[in-house]
């Protein structure tokens, strides 16, 4: 082992522990290793900048607005009042599966699960389902539906930029589409069958008024008037009566962490967990009051009437990492934020010093006048509220034109895909589809720059000699096994990989690994290129692994458990499948 590759091997192992350890943003950690590449002389500073102009990148953000484009000009209204006609939850599914497999090969499948959260949790609850039981399948299937075309997946792009730098020719526009087409159909049934069944029913008392599965962290204040004055909260069995939990009891800003003993007094503050209709009997019953001094301040006039919404922390969100105090401060809407829900999690710190993360969902109280501003807002998704149908006349069908030109073109050759899908954007941008202020917004610059941070990786990967290491010293030990035994191995490397880190990032460290595997057996790479792809494009089983996963693990009110059940099954039929039929289609 050269030094070279003793240090590509290190920053590589870096990166995968703050991956993991979720420690730092994604992007965050790209830029660290591209720096760190480029500080120790691994790679030079034309190839550490190449990301930020590789094909890869600008597709990948070009496509974010083709698909604001076609949310914003009301292409996709219709999709609503077709899953509400449902009249049964099998319908129901069968109709979600269909619509997602027609849209998401053509729009950024994170852009999909986005737009459709608020869509499916009406329809769910209309057909009598819980949202539950729909929302881990929806993001399956558009991980699914993901890897039918070239653009469909961030992941397939990167996978195919960083082929085409190693020489090879790279990847058609619909190259997947035949094995993809019998791993989603395997996939939706099995999640329409045995998956069906794994899936948990959660349920809250009052789904019909407000999706609100899951628990919520809030600050109440003792009042002069509270009937807790002079006890205790052992002695009002809060969470027997209530079912809420008092995590910590703050009394002049100093904090009690066994408050369980404590006499109450007026202005004490509890922090609070449960379910929010718990929270909120207990707030009327024993007159106390929600903490506004750490909460947003409802400045509109007393008089509007007020609604609660449920927002989510999408991927794109300027919000994610920062303080709640900070946010308070620069939020532009009349709201007052109630409780946070995230992830399953006990949240221990005042909502006030809480710092946000993508998936958090918000309860906001705000003036009714507010939420049509609110729904626009592309750094949450909101829930629990939903837009009214709107027309937008001939707008809706030339973005959906825009949209099959730009794939057509790809498709026939005539342009590349980054050069037709940036005139694709372009196209959308002039004729009002999306509003040029709204361009950056709806681009999620965190996987942008994490593309373009880590194809520097990919570079250093295979010209310090570090893919070649990796494979003689791990797969190259049972390539006398044969290339189908090998694919076997790559398969479910890229597959743990996938799931613990970010898939791009699998994507990167495994390519030029796979393109190595190739060569020491004297085959053709593309069938393990394809393998890569498949396996860090369709994480199932853990939530972190996947960004769909991680929008709809809070929305559902799943436990981390719950993806395991349900999707390490699925990984394992998709394995079984890409190790039959990748070697049909794409002999070595």
């Amino acid at each position: 082992m050269t030094l070279e590759i003793f240090l590509v091997l290190l920053i590589t192992l870096s990166a995968m522990v703050l991956f993991v350890s979720e420690k730092l943003r994604v992007d965050a950690i790209a830029i660290l290793v591209l720096v760190s590449l480029t500080l120790l002389d691994l790679i030079s500073p034309s190839q550490a900048l190449s990301g930020f102009s590789n094909p890869a990148t600008i597709t990948v953000a070009a496509m974010f607005i083709l698909a604001a484009g076609l949310q914003n000009s009301g292409a996709l209204g219709g999709i609503q009042r077709l899953l509400g006609s449902a009249r049964s939850p099998l319908h129901f599914m069968l109709m979600l599966f269909g619509l997602i497999i027609l849209i998401a090969p053509f729009v950024n499948n994170t852009a999909v699960v986005a737009i459709f959260i608020p869509i499916v949790i009406a329809a769910s609850l209309k057909v009598g389902l819980a949202p539950s039981k729909t929302l881990i399948p929806l993001s399956y299937v558009a991980q699914m539906a993901g890897v039918f075309t070239l653009i469909g997946s961030s992941t397939n792009l990167l996978v195919n930029s960083v082929a085409k730098d190693l020489g090879h020719p790279g990847f058609s526009m619909f190259e997947f589409l035949p094995l993809a087409a019998i791993c989603a159909v395997a996939g939706c049934l099995y999640l329409l069958t045995f998956g069906r069944w794994l899936l948990p029913d959660v349920r809250s008392a009052d789904l019909e008024n407000l999706y609100e599965f899951g628990h919520y962290i809030s600050e109440l204040k003792v009042t002069e008037d509270s009937k807790l004055l002079g006890s205790t909260v052992e002695q009002a069995q809060l969470s027997k009566n209530y079912n809420v939990y008092v995590l910590e009891l703050l009394r002049e800003g100093e904090k009690y962490w066994s408050p369980r003993s404590e006499e109450l007094q007026v202005g004490d503050i509890l922090l609070t967990r449960g379910i929010w209709s718990d929270i909120e009997a207990l707030k009327d019953e024993q007159k106390l009051d929600f903490n506004t001094q750490t909460d947003f301040q409802l400045k509109g006039e007393k008089q509007d009437k007020s609604v609660l919404a449920e927002v989510m922390i999408a991927p794109q969100s300027r919000a994610a990492g920062r303080l709640l105090a900070v946010l308070n401060r620069s939020w532009r809407y009349n709201a007052s934020v109630m409780g946070v829900q995230r992830r399953g999690q006990v949240v221990r710190n005042q909502l006030n010093s809480l710092r946000l993360r993508i998936g958090d969902i918000l309860l906001m109280a705000l003036p009714e006048k507010d939420l049509a501003a609110l729904r626009k807002d592309k750094s949450v998704i909101v829930i629990s509220q939903r837009e009214a149908t709107q027309d937008y006349g001939w707008r809706a069908p030339f973005a959906v034109a825009i949209m099959a030109a730009v794939v057509t073109v790809s498709a026939l050759g005539w342009l590349p895909i980054a050069l037709s899908a940036l005139t694709g954007a372009v196209a959308m941008t002039l004729a009002g589809c999306i509003h040029a202020d709204d361009v950056y917004e709806s681009t999620d610059w965190s996987i942008v720059i994490l593309i373009a941070g880590l194809l520097p990786l990919g570079i250093a990967m295979s010209s310090s000699g570090a893919a070649q290491f990796l494979v003689d010293n791990s797969i190259g030990l049972v390539s006398h096994l044969g290339p189908h035994v090998v694919l076997a191995v790559l398969y479910l490397m890229a597959l743990a990989l996938g799931e613990l880190m970010s898939n791009s990032a699998a994507a990167v460290l495994l390519t030029p690994i796979g393109f190595s595997t190739a060569l020491l057996m004297e085959a053709d790479p593309t069938p393990f290129l394809i393998a890569i792809t498949f396996a860090a494009s369709t994480s199932f089983m853990t939530p972190v692994g996947y960004q769909t996963n991680m929008m709809v693990y809070s929305a559902g009110g799943y436990k981390f458990s719950d993806f395991i059940k349900v999707g390490l099954p699925l990984n394992m039929i998709f394995w079984i499948l890409g190790v039959i039929f990748i070697p049909m289609f794409w002999p070595f």
